[in-house]
Parts: structure tokens; sequence; C-alpha cells
């Protein structure tokens, strides 16, 4: 992994900042940088970023100090910085200017900690955590108050765990990961079996959890552990608050996940997969690669790699909005074929 450049120290400058996101710039390199802002707001000490032609007399009047701009583009009335990506580099001095409130490392005297628990360095546990036998947590992982992590789970360095998260057995954390207020990991899969009598015996759910590096998982988010298997989240995946992930889903790399949405058991959903709002994937289904898939779709089979779908059942989209785009003549086209019904039962009748 690319090791970050240091951090410089305030008070930021448009040179330290260049420096810091290793990219040429222009003007006053003493310029000084107080916070950022969009191109509109902007006033005297802030950062701004420009990235589109259609924004362009937006930077032409803004009250900005310095500003990010692409590599090719030209512009010399306030110091600029220029990036390849000005959007990535103005989220990364954002960094700089608003880091976030940590607690400090240390084990809160009000939280639980098992004796044979193996705890990294510089870890923070928080008040009211309950850390269970043989778990195992990473240099550097900060878990807020309120969290519960079960025996044997282990979490990898540098992790970040909001309060009320339950981690539950034979759950594993990669590095780096993030877990927002709520987040319930290693819940046993939705499995049943019904038997004579119309009641339904529980299927054993006996496998574990895997999330890999990078993954950020939002609010009230549950991803059950497999029943055989293993669930996999694999490196960094994002997923947003509200998600419902079945048992034994394997979600690729660097794939997005919005809001609301429910992914049944057996799924396989390949890399860079991206989903809209309150998606709903079949069970034991797989998509492909590079797939995207519109916001209240419902996906009923499998999905070839590289394709857009939408709709329930769902289909390719320009196929979808062609029959949305019809629909609003259809009320008119019933009227029309209504008077000639009539206008045919009115000549069959004069022809008796």
């Amino acid at each position: 992994m690319k090791k970050e450049p240091k951090k410089p120290k305030p008070p930021l400058t448009v040179k330290k900042i260049a420096e810091y996101l290793n990219c040429p710039f222009e003007g006053n390199g003493q310029t000084l940088i107080k916070g950022v802002s969009s191109l509109e707001k902007a006033k005297k000490g802030n950062l701004v970023f420009f990235y589109q032609k259609k924004y362009r007399l937006f930077l032409e009047n803004t009250r900005a100090s310095a500003a990010i701009i692409p590599s090719a583009e030209k512009f010399n009335r306030i110091p600029v910085i220029k990036s390849k990506n000005p959007h990535l580099s103005f989220i990364k001095v954002i960094g700089l200017l608003y880091p976030p409130e940590l607690p400090k490392p240390g084990v809160h005297p009000y939280a639980s900690v098992s004796p044979t628990a193996k705890i990294g360095t510089h870890v923070s546990i928080g008040a009211f955590s309950s850390i269970g036998d043989n778990a195992q947590i990473g240099d550097r992982t900060i878990i807020f108050p309120l969290v519960t992590i079960y025996p044997g789970v282990k979490i990898g360095r540098d992790c970040i765990i909001h309060s009320n998260v339950s981690i539950q057995n034979s759950t594993e954390i990669g590095n780096r990961v993030i877990l927002h207020n709520g987040v319930t990991l290693g819940t046993d899969g939705f499995g049943y079996i019904e038997k004579k009598d119309g009641s339904y015996a529980k299927i054993p759910q006996i496998g574990s959890l895997i999330i890999k590096d990078n993954v950020e998982i939002g609010a009230n988010t549950a991803v059950d552990r497999a029943a055989l298997d293993k669930t996999i989240i694999h490196e960094g995946v994002k997923i947003d608050n509200l998600v419902q992930i079945g048992h034994n889903v394997r979600i690729g790399k660097n794939s997005i996940i919005a809001g609301q949405t429910g992914i049944s058991g057996s799924v396989k959903v390949g890399k860079k997969v991206m989903m809209g709002g309150q998606v709903g994937l079949a069970d034991h289904i797989e998509i492909g690669d590079n797939v995207i898939i519109a916001a209240k779709s419902g996906v009923s089979g499998n999905v070839k790699s590289n394709s857009i779908i939408a709709g329930y059942p769902h289909q390719d989209i320009m196929t979808w909005k062609k029959i949305w785009a019809s629909l609003s003549q259809l009320r008119p086209l019933i009227k029309e074929v209504n008077k000639l019904k009539k206008r045919i039962e009115k000549l069959d009748k004069g022809k008796k």
C-alpha cells in the first residue's frame, strides 16, 4: 500500500497543501488557508475546487483565497493548485483542516475486557464496551462506548467501531474498517425448514463472516454469517445505512450498495457493482462485474457483467425507460381503442 505523505502542521499555506498533495501550484504560496467552501459561498481564507467547465463563471467570481483546478486549466486571479483529480485532492484537504475527533488510546475503567483477549498497541476501548474471551483487537483500533464484541472475534488494525455495534462469534474483520452506529455483524442467517405440523425448524448457522480491508458499513446495517461456509465482504466495499445482507453472500471488491437494499442468501456480487437505494436481490443469483442496478429494482435472475439494469422484474435499462415512456400514452390509447370499439359495434348493428 502506498504510504501517505506526512501531514503538514497549521498554519496551512497553499505551498504546504500543494506539497502534501504532491501537486504543483501557481501564485502566492504563502496564502493562508483556514477552511474550505463551495465556489459560490466561499470567503477569504477558504479553499475551493473546480473541475467542470459549466462552473467556470463561479470560479471567476469566487471570493476564495485559493482553488484546486484541473492540471490543464488556466487561472491566475488567485493562487491555484493543479491536480489531475481536483475533487479527490479537495477531499484530502478537508481531512487536514477538519480532522475527526477520536478518543485517545486506553481502556475506559467501565469497559469489560476479557483477560484472554489480545489487545494491540494504542487501542482505545470506550465505556461499557465488552470484549469477549480470546477476541483479538489490532493496533490503533478505536472502539467507542457501548460496543459488544463476542468471544473469538478478530479485528484488524486502524479500525473505527462506533457505539452500539454488535459483532458476533465467527466474525473476522480486516484493517481500516469503519463500522457506523448500530451495525450488527455475524448474526444468524434467515434459514428455516417447515415441519409436518406447519411450524418451522431453525437451520443452525455455523459458518463465518469475513470483512476484508478498507470496508465501510453504514448505520443499522446487518450482515449475516454463513450457514456452513463463509459470508465475505471483499476489499473496498462501501455499504450504506439500513442494508440487509443475508447468509453465504459474497460481495466483490470495490462495490457500492445504497441504503435500504436487501440481498438474499447465497448471492454472489461481482467487482465494482453499484446498487441504488431499495434494490432487492433474490437468493442464489450471480451479479457480474461492473454492473449498475437502478434504485428500487427487483433482481430475480443472474446478471451479466457490464450490464445496466432497472425495474421489477429487472431488465436492460433502455428497455425499462421505453416501457415507462410509453405508460404516459397508455391512457389516451385505451380511450381511442374504446371509441373504435364502439364505432365497430355500430357498423356491425347496421349490417344486421
